[in-house]
């Protein structure tokens, strides 16, 4: 009879699972681009010629962790009763959605980066999670705008992934739920339209710093920082490329500074709009009126500045990240004055849903600009705080 030896190393049954869930934790803390094949291999204490055995390339590991969200929202929905009423949707919704929270941040690049096939098959799912919630909030708040309800309430939830907050599980998803379910019963129609406010506007480019800046913005937009390069920049101003080197270090440079002008006019529009204001209700008035008309009024800028800042070193990161917490600070402020019995932490996670709410029902309308878009976008962004 022999001896065995030493037990051979046995390969988990889940190891693409585990691949894919440390995937789409790298890319949703440092993007797309920035997160490598090794540094995944190595999250999972596999080599990389290993993972090459689950995934032939970074793309296609890429397209399926932006596909396991959405497939596990639609499975969780897909098992209730059609008839389950919207506390049980939303409650499966936030549960799946704040259990992985960690991976849930890809969503803001996959429409940069999968290729026009792979975005139709997601949006189409993501489609199908869109209706279910609608026909739920339609049949129990017969209110207008019921698929713009919806579109708030999923961006409240979902705002979750897009910040790092710390706070218990359960409390965050009582917070969420709560939120979600006041805005899908909100009435965007009832506070008529939203009051005018003036919102700073970029400088007009007269120099060629800032002509490549208002060059790079929609292009960054459009296609994503990693696909835009500097020869199209200096195209698009004129120049041959190497003369970009001459106004910016490199190309994160031009991101960093058109990061900065978009922190740099919000807090321009924020200041205005307090100004003599001491109410702190009339100050979150005020302060939402300002976000969402800013949102409506510089849908590029503020659309590269939350999807690509991410990305940047940590040093030309530092100034901008300081910039948003001071900002979030500003709101949690004016938040726990009006509602005391909120803490720090929860005052933050429902200012950063308000600000999902904004996105999202921004998207549902196509920012198409308008008084009474602006004020049904603020009536929601009000509720989603508890307002």
């Amino acid at each position: 009879m022999t001896t065995a030896g030493p037990a051979a190393a046995v390969r988990p049954r889940n190891r693409r699972t585990l691949v894919v869930e440390a995937a789409g934790r790298l890319f949703s803390e440092r993007g797309y681009h920035a997160a490598s094949m090794e540094e995944i291999a190595s999250g999972v204490g596999i080599t990389a010629a290993a993972l090459y055995r689950h995934f032939p390339n970074k793309y296609a590991l890429f397209a399926e962790c932006a596909n396991v969200m959405v497939d596990r929202l639609v499975a969780a929905l897909d098992e209730m009763p059609p008839e389950a009423p919207l506390m049980d949707v939303l409650t499966a919704v936030t549960r799946v959605t704040v259990a992985h929270r960690d991976t849930g941040g890809i969503y803001r690049w996959e429409a940069r980066y999968l290729n026009r096939e792979d975005r139709a098959v997601l949006k189409a799912k993501f489609a199908h999670v869109v209706a279910r919630v609608t026909s739920t909030v339609r049949h129990e708040h017969p209110l207008p705008d019921a698929h713009l309800r919806a579109a708030a309430a999923l961006g409240v939830i979902g705002s979750i992934t897009m910040h790092r907050t710390s706070i218990a599980q359960r409390r965050v998803e009582d917070l969420l739920l709560a939120s979600a379910t006041r805005v899908a019963a909100t009435d965007p129609t009832a506070a008529g339209t939203a009051r005018l406010v003036d919102v700073p506007t970029p400088p007009v480019p007269r120099t060629r710093r800032s002509e490549i800046l208002a060059a790079a913005i929609p292009l960054f937009e459009r296609d994503g920082f990693a696909n835009v390069t500097n020869g199209r920049i200096a195209e698009a101003v004129g120049l041959v490329p190497s003369a970009i080197y001459r106004y910016f270090p490199g190309k994160a440079d031009i991101l960093a500074a058109a990061c900065l002008q978009a922190a740099g006019l919000l807090a321009q529009a924020v200041e205005q709009g307090l100004r003599g204001l001491t109410d702190p209700r009339a100050a979150l008035d005020a302060l939402g009126a300002t976000h969402v008309a800013y949102s409506f009024e510089h849908t590029a800028l503020t659309s590269v500045a939350n999807a690509e800042l991410i990305g940047l070193p940590a040093t030309l990161q530092r100034p901008l990240v300081i910039a948003q917490r001071e900002h979030i600070a500003l709101w949690e402020q004016q938040l726990r004055l009006v509602r005391p019995e909120l803490d720090s932490r929860q005052a933050r996670v429902l200012v950063h849903a308000g600000f999902g709410t904004v996105v999202e029902t921004g998207r549902e309308l196509r920012w198409r600009d308008s008084p009474g878009n602006r004020g049904a976008v603020a009536a929601l962004l009000m509720s989603a705080l508890g307002l």
